[in-house]
C-alpha cells in the first residue's frame, strides 16, 4: 500500500470520522502503522501508545500478567489493549468504558479490537459505572479520559477518587494518565495527590511523557 510505505516520510490521512463528542475524529497512517488523532493531540497508538506502555512497565509487565482483572476508562482505539494483550500477554478479564460511539466504531473497524477476547466493552460515561459499580474490585484501572487535549473536572473531585478507591483490590494500581500544559495543570495534580492518604496507597509520578503527559500510578498497600 502506497499509503502506507510513504508515511514512514510523513503522516498520511486515511480517514476522518465525525464525532459529537471529540469534534473529528482522523485514522492516520504514520511509521507503517494506523494511529488515531483528534485536532489537537495523538489519540490511541502513536505516542500514547508509548506514554501508557512506559507507565505499565513502571508498575512491572510480570506483576500485570499476573492479575485478575483490569478496567480501562477511556478505551479509545485499544492501544493500551493492544499492549496488555500482545506485549504482556495478559489473558485474563478486562473489561473497557468508552463514552463515544464514533471512537467505538473506528476501533472496531480500522483496529479491529474484537478480536480481543475476554474482553467486555461498555459504551458509557466513566464517572456513571465508577458511581454504580464501586462494589466491584479490579487490580489494575486505568484512567485515560480525555476530550481532545481536555480532562474530565470530575477525575479531581474527592467523590469520583473515593468511589474508585473503593474499587481497587489491596497490591492493585491505578494508572492515571494527565495532560499538563500549564502551572495550574501541574498544580492540580499535586492537590490530586493529597486525595490519598499515604498510610493506604504509595504514590508515584513519571512526569515530562511526550513533553506534557505525567504518569501517576497510585498501589493500595493496605
Amino acid at each position: 500500500m502506497i499509503s502506507k510505505l510513504l508515511s514512514y516520510l510523513i503522516p498520511v490521512p486515511y480517514k476522518r470520522i465525525t464525532s459529537n463528542v471529540n469534534s473529528q475524529l482522523e485514522v492516520t497512517w504514520n511509521n507503517g502503522k494506523l494511529v488515531l488523532d483528534t485536532p489537537n493531540t495523538n489519540y490511541s497508538y502513536g505516542n500514547l501508545e508509548k506514554i501508557l506502555k512506559k507507565g505499565l512497565q513502571y508498575i512491572g509487565f510480570k506483576k500485570i500478567k499476573n492479575m485478575d482483572s483490569v478496567l480501562i476508562l477511556g478505551l479509545g482505539a485499544g492501544s493500551i489493549l493492544h499492549t496488555l494483550r500482545t506485549e504482556i500477554d495478559y489473558q485474563n478479564h478486562i473489561v473497557s468504558v468508552e463514552l463515544d460511539p464514533a471512537v467505538l466504531y473506528t476501533a472496531k473497524k480500522y483496529f479491529d479490537i474484537d478480536r480481543f477476547k475476554n474482553h467486555e466493552i461498555i459504551e458509557g460515561d466513566a464517572f456513571e459505572y465508577v458511581l454504580k459499580n464501586h462494589n466491584k474490585k479490579f487490580d489494575l484501572i486505568v484512567l485515560d479520559l480525555f476530550q481532545d487535549v481536555t480532562m474530565p473536572s470530575f477525575l479531581f473531585e474527592k467523590y469520583f477518587v473515593n468511589n474508585l478507591k473503593s474499587m481497587l483490590s489491596i497490591n492493585g494500581f491505578i494508572l492515571f494518565n494527565t495532560i499538563c500544559l500549564t502551572n495550574e495543570h501541574l498544580e492540580r495534580n499535586q492537590e490530586y495527590l493529597k486525595l490519598y492518604d499515604p498510610n493506604i496507597f504509595s504514590l508515584r509520578q513519571l512526569p515530562k511523557l511526550q513533553n506534557h503527559n505525567e504518569i501517576i500510578t497510585i498501589k493500595r498497600i493496605k
